[in-house]
């Protein structure tokens, strides 16, 4: 026998999993920093002029906007996702209730459509976005059984998105429209759909969506002067002009923040979905790929926290929501270069605008719940509670955090 069995082998030490993803988080607060300070270059004279406010007016409610969302993914945050399912059903209720109003009842005419409520405070589209992803997760999580049938799988999918997009078209919102269709698609991919049916949906929406190009001349005329822009940027509509404009203007290093022009003589609603292009004017090539290396690093970081997610619905509430604003993002951004045509997306953390901000950073909240319940699985794994008290003190240093003595005791006993 080994004189030294009697003597309990030194386990390796095991650093605790934090229920919060670091790197995920500090990205979106980088993007909410930028936008703060986006939106008080930009609004101070839109505030005056268009809103006939004080000239903090926007930067203020950006604030409490910020902080209201921020709010709400810390309590999404705090409840266990499986938990929802109880209010998938008043969730959808409540936002077909809103779509219906903002269309047909209380619906305030804007910029030629019907898309908001109490003077512009409430889009309930910007809603829809988030309940769609949230609604379908849970829908195909629990269908796996039948996604391959048609009259089962493929069909009510359809349903639940023609309703949301027809409530949606009736405003009209031809890039809210657009984005439920394309996450519909891409949460039926990832939930194993059956990928003829999937290509049978898009050659459908293809064809309709170029029906609705001639039917509605909102639509034919972004299309038209998207294709001119792409010819002549001089035939480009006027925002793309202007969005140009300061791009030229702002050059690699950028004019400063404060200093761009282009905002004070005609760039539509700059504090909102031509933010973007007040980005480029004033930090610059380089500040605008930062913006974009965000995203980008948001969106590697939420599909990361998706693959590690404990189950399906953890796996399609991260993988959807990640996609949605990064879809949100990009074609904000494409739209300001004339890469698509003319869409009305706001650019998610840092367009001024309530809506968006309080419901993406509710999805913020689901990201982060599921990368909360996956470190809590590591740690029950490991048998380390999440909640389980961290010794920081200076012997410990900046090793990783060891297992309680306790649970080592425990743990030798059982042997």
């Amino acid at each position: 026998m080994n004189a030294n069995s009697g003597i309990p082998k030194k386990k390796k030490e095991r650093s605790l999993h934090l229920g919060v993803d670091v790197p995920f988080l500090v990205c979106v607060l980088a993007l909410l920093a930028i936008g703060l300070l986006m939106v008080y270059s930009a609004g101070w004279e839109y505030s005056m002029t268009t809103l006939g406010e004080k000239p903090d007016y926007l930067f203020n409610r950006q604030i409490q906007f910020v902080i209201l969302g921020c709010l709400g993914a810390a309590l999404i945050y705090s409840i266990d996702y499986h938990r929802f399912k109880k209010l998938l059903f008043p969730m959808m209720v409540a936002v077909v209730i809103l779509l219906i109003l903002v269309s047909f009842v209380y619906g305030e005419t804007r910029l030629g459509a019907r898309r908001s409520l109490f003077q512009g405070s409430i889009q309930p589209s910007e809603f829809a976005k988030l309940a769609v992803v949230i609604y379908l997760a849970f829908w195909l999580y629990a269908k796996q059984d039948v996604l391959d049938s048609v009259k089962f799988g493929l069909l009510p999918l359809a349903g639940i998105l023609g309703l949301i997009a027809g409530l949606i078209m009736a405003q009209p919102d031809f890039s809210a429209v657009l984005t439920i269709v394309l996450m519909g698609g891409i949460m039926f991919f990832i939930g194993g759909g059956n990928i003829r049916q999937i290509i049978v949906v898009l050659l459908v929406v293809m064809v309709i969506g170029s029906a609705l190009i001639f039917l509605y001349p909102t639509a034919h005329t972004r299309v038209s002067d998207f294709v001119a822009g792409l010819q002549d940027p001089q035939n480009a509509s006027y925002q793309t002009q202007r969005s140009i404009e300061a791009i030229v203007k702002g050059g690699f290093w950028g004019v400063g923040i404060g200093h761009a022009t282009t905002k004070f003589t005609g760039l539509p609603v700059a504090p909102t979905d031509s933010i973007y292009a007040v980005i480029v004017e004033e930090l610059g090539l380089f500040g605008a790929a930062v913006v974009v290396l965000l995203f980008l690093f948001f969106l590697w970081r939420g599909l990361t926290i998706a693959s590690q997610a404990p189950d399906l619905l953890g796996k399609l509430l991260a993988a959807g929501i990640s996609i949605w604003i990064f879809v949100e993002a990009a074609i904000n951004i494409c739209v300001m270069v004339n890469i698509i045509p003319i869409a009305g997306n706001a650019l998610p953390f840092i367009s001024a605008g309530g809506s968006n901000m309080v419901t993406v950073l509710a999805g913020v909240g689901f990201i982060l719940n599921v990368s909360r319940a996956t470190a809590n699985q590591k740690n029950k794994e490991e048998g380390r509670p999440i909640d389980e008290v961290v010794d920081l003190r200076r012997n410990d240093g900046w090793r990783s955090v060891p297992r309680s003595r306790r649970s080592s005791n425990a743990h030798q006993t059982s042997r």
